[in-house]
């Protein structure tokens, strides 16, 4: 059965896709596909990339698809190999399927994540006011835990949901396949070196329902590879300083600071090899360098508004 793919009556909005990449998430997909379906807006296509489920996915994913003719489903091959590459390999295949639509606007949308009937509605009315906005999102809950916004920048666009212009998408080339991840990260600051502006709307928040790294009890392993990450993905020595130095006064006190210093230091000491380009490490660098600039200016001394996540 078809379902009619036009916005209520009276509302002018831009039209998008969703691309959603889903390895083995029968336990949280149909959330997700539920609260597509009750948008406001919904979008001309949504093609979901099974990246070798071995677990029910496909059949709760094909039961709608077989409801709805806006919904796609594309089955990759399994792979024994876990990264965060093939996050990317999955989104490329579902975005060949789309490319042929006229569609203002390309989303990347995780397979684990709930939002309200409106969130869509809502992010394409700030495309539409903005023309220079790039990428748009907003912030992720975890149960209790949330970025706290007071000290995280906006400019950040989760990749729990990540919708691009597509003009901005097409410039900074999509998603770059690196194995140790960041993807979502390089794709926002590249978008912002090519000139577009990208913004984290704080006025709506996803669930997220898988546990990740971000959550409250991450293990010290896991902000030591943060910080070795942070490395990697071109942070300033000064900024990652003022980050540890900001961690180390919440629990479990210094040593999770401590941790994310260890492993941003063993990085540099070892000479990591960064996945990124060398004009993308100035052009952030820069940027934390003149956030850092304007906190002192604000604030003055002290660590009250330190950098918490980038």
């Amino acid at each position: 059965m078809a379902s009619s793919l036009l916005p209520p009556a009276g509302l002018t909005t831009l039209s998008y896709v969703l691309i959603t990449p889903a390895r083995n998430e029968a336990a949280f997909i149909e959330q997700t596909i539920r609260s597509v379906l009750a948008q406001t807006v919904r979008p001309l296509k949504w093609v979901i990339v099974s990246d070798g489920s071995t677990d029910r996915t496909d059949d709760i994913v094909g039961r709608y698809v077989s409801q709805h003719d806006w919904i796609a489903l594309i089955r990759m091959p399994e792979r024994k190999e876990r990264h965060f590459a093939g996050k990317v390999y999955a989104f490329n295949a579902g975005y060949e399927r789309t490319k042929e639509l006229e569609c203002d606007i390309i989303g990347n949308l995780d397979a684990d994540i709930t939002f309200e009937p409106d969130y869509f509605e809502f992010l394409l009315g700030k495309f539409a006011a903005d023309p220079q906005l790039g990428v748009a999102g907003t912030p992720f809950r975890e149960g209790s835990f949330q970025y706290d916004y007071r000290f995280t920048s906006t400019d950040h666009v989760s990749g729990a949901c990540q919708l691009f212009r597509r003009e901005c998408f097409e410039a900074v080339g999509g998603y770059v396949p690196m194995k140790v991840g960041g993807i979502d990260l390089v794709a926002v600051v590249t978008a912002r070196m090519k000139g577009w502006r990208t913004r984290s709307f704080t006025e709506r928040a996803t669930e997220h329902h898988r546990k990740t790294q971000a959550g409250e009890h991450s293990t010290l392993k896991r902000t030591f590879q943060s910080g070795y990450h942070d490395y990697l993905m071109g942070v300033h020595p000064l900024w990652q300083a003022c980050r540890s130095l900001y961690h180390m006064t919440k629990p479990p006190f210094m040593i999770a600071g401590g941790a994310l210093l260890c492993g941003y230091a063993w990085a540099c000491l070892t000479r990591a090899k960064r996945p990124v380009s060398r004009d993308l490490v100035d052009f952030r660098q820069r940027e934390q360098l003149n956030r850092l600039k304007k906190l002192c200016r604000l604030n003055g001394p002290g660590l009250r508004n330190a950098p918490g996540q980038p």
